[in-house]
């Protein structure tokens, strides 16, 4: 029986491609592969086997679950974790090997007490995104104390930039050069952690000079640049592409109101198409002011507000029918649509639309 409902196409040759082309950009610095929020939607399970395949050194996710969901997939590659340390699964983490981000003093009081084997973590220091991490002022305090147990293998020391991809760069460099104080302070004290990584996508495109011994990337291994301030040489391509089908045809009168609200209305006779994909399964809400989708290389306008699990295009005379499936970002045989074109006209970031896909649109690998 053919699955009639919104689908999402993930291109993992294509993954493997982008993922040769980071790899080519960095030369011989590892990567470490950011995988969370079930890699930005495209499925963790999936595109850890096949960045493992690649040879890839880290894998991260944001919860210890999403970390233990690819160990139980068999997963055997080094992965960390973004999230705040959670003293009451020290045991887990452990247990499924993985590694942890220690970010204040009182991780370092809970590690204390772990008395089971050593637990790999990365000291992070806030250099200007006021997230997670200790300050400057309190880093050699912070990497004395770490230095000290006996409960944890210092593996890692990494912070995060806040505007990376952006084309002002004062901000990124100020920050760069706090990191560089804080690896500085590592070396007097004789640390020397095996990873030392700041970069993240943006960075590894805008700010080389801070890339240490490993990057994070994320946005670019699924083939969107993280802005459009960064520079886009790379020649990567999007890994997902999202259809659904059309699964009604209506003929319309000029003046018929479409969609909730009425805000929009045909002005002449013409033909309304229902496609099988709304807000709830990813399609961005606000982008039926200019949106379209894509068949047969021709754009079709979505006529009227997108509903939770439907929108509705004017097709005219077109030759659509039932079951046809429509594109809605991506490419495939109609042509593409850029998600980073759909991200700029709704002020939104391509982060934003690939997450947002829901769990009912069908992934085909």
């Amino acid at each position: 029986m053919s699955y009639l409902g919104p689908k999402v196409h993930i291109d993992l040759h294509q993954l493997k491609k982008n993922y040769q082309l980071v790899k080519n950009e960095v030369g011989e610095i590892p990567i470490m592969a950011t995988v969370k929020a079930n890699a930005y939607g495209h499925g963790a399970v999936k595109v850890s086997k096949a960045l493992e395949e690649e040879g890839v050194r880290y894998l991260a996710v944001f919860t210890i679950d999403e970390g233990i969901e690819l160990r139980d997939a068999g997963i055997k590659t080094d992965i960390f974790i973004y999230a705040k340390f959670d003293p009451t699964r020290i045991e887990e983490a452990s247990k499924y090997n993985l590694t942890l981000n220690i970010s204040s003093f009182d991780d370092l009081k809970a590690l204390k007490a772990h008395n089971g084997n050593a637990v790999k973590v990365h000291l992070k220091i806030d250099t200007g995104m006021t997230r997670l991490g200790v300050p400057l002022e309190q880093a050699e305090a912070f990497l004395k104390e770490a230095n000290q147990l006996n409960s944890i293998e210092l593996e890692g020391l990494y912070s995060h930039f806040a505007t990376a991809d952006e084309g002002d760069l004062s901000y990124a460099n100020s920050q760069l050069s706090k990191f560089n104080e804080v690896v500085k302070i590592a070396k007097k004290l004789d640390i020397y952690p095996t990873f030392i990584h700041c970069s993240n996508s943006g960075a590894i495109l805008n700010v080389k000079e801070s890339r240490f011994n490993m990057v994070r990337a994320g946005m670019l291994l699924y083939g969107a640049f993280p802005s459009d301030e960064v520079p886009q040489e790379l020649p990567i391509k999007p890994v997902m592409t999202f259809t659904a089908p059309v699964v009604e045809i209506r003929d319309v009168k000029a003046g018929t109101h479409i969609s909730y609200g009425g805000v929009y209305t045909t002005k002449s006779d013409t033909r309304i198409a229902v496609v099988q994909a709304g807000f709830a399964d990813g399609v961005p809400r606000p982008w039926y002011i200019d949106g379209f989708v894509k068949f047969k290389d021709q754009n079709f306008k979505i006529t009227g507000r997108i509903c939770m699990d439907q929108l509705m295009i004017d097709i005219g005379s077109a030759d659509i029918q039932y079951g046809d499936e429509v594109l809605i970002f991506g490419s495939n045989e109609h042509g593409s649509i850029d998600i980073n074109h759909i991200a700029k006209k709704i002020d939104s970031t391509s982060y934003v639309l690939v997450t947002a896909i829901g769990i009912r649109p069908k992934r085909v690998y």
